[in-house]
């Protein structure tokens, strides 16, 4: 996916790679898994006035339908996915005009070094599309989680909580800006560190089953679904 500007800093080198400051970005996201994935959600029933929930493999592995009965809910998650990923991929979500979307999306994105400016460009694209496709879907933008460098098997993840941090301000400012709803995850899933609760994971950054009911309740507590 070819852009032309981010915020003045990038100058298009491929499709597929962008340059910022003599850095290569990559913008790649359309790997095997994620092909099929796309295979897969292009075959299944169109439903209209749903709820969204959109991601990588935090969101994929969320049993969202169990946890939420009664509700038009579907996933739309797909592992290892990025904002280039997700802007590829939002029109034919948007199609189904869906009642709210939760996004829930970057950590791949620091994982392979993207700068924050390129990652918040993208969520302001991402907003700009839902806004002119289907104007009367509610946008709920989750923050990206911490990670628990204890258990952390992942070498590109090592050291990236702070740019989690600087992240999730960014996407706040962003959040303010279109007058969308922000949802602070880290005050159900952050321990006093910081840090991705230890009990809630194996990895160091997805999720074990019950987090997800824990999840739940917090969007449930707060009034967001």
């Amino acid at each position: 996916m070819c852009m032309k500007k981010i915020f003045g800093l990038l100058s298009l080198l491929s499709c597929g790679h962008l340059l910022i400051a003599q850095q290569k970005i990559d913008s790649n996201y359309a790997n095997p898994y994620y092909l099929q994935r796309m295979e897969y959600f292009n075959q299944v029933p169109k439903q209209h006035n749903n709820i969204v929930f959109l991601g990588n493999s935090i969101t994929e592995r969320g049993k969202w339908q169990d946890l939420l009965p009664g509700m038009k809910v579907i996933n739309r998650g797909i592992g290892g996915d990025n904002t280039f990923g997700v802007l590829g991929r939002l029109d034919g979500i948007l199609a189904e005009k869906p009642a709210r979307i939760y996004l829930l999306i970057g950590i791949n994105d620091l994982g392979r070094g993207l700068p924050i400016a390129v990652i918040i460009h993208n969520y302001q694209r991402i907003i700009a599309r839902i806004k002119q496709l289907s104007p009367k879907t509610k946008v709920y933008i989750q923050s990206v989680l911490p990670l628990n460098e204890a258990v952390l098997p992942y070498a590109y993840l090592k050291g990236k909580n702070v740019k989690v941090q600087e992240l999730n301000v960014a996407i706040q400012q962003v959040v303010q800006e279109h007058h969308l709803t922000y949802i602070n995850l880290h005050e159900v899933f952050a321990d006093e560190q910081g840090e991705l609760k230890k009990e809630l994971t194996e990895d160091g950054i997805h999720l074990k089953p019950m987090a997800y009911v824990e999840w739940v309740k917090y969007l449930k507590a707060k009034k967001f679904i």
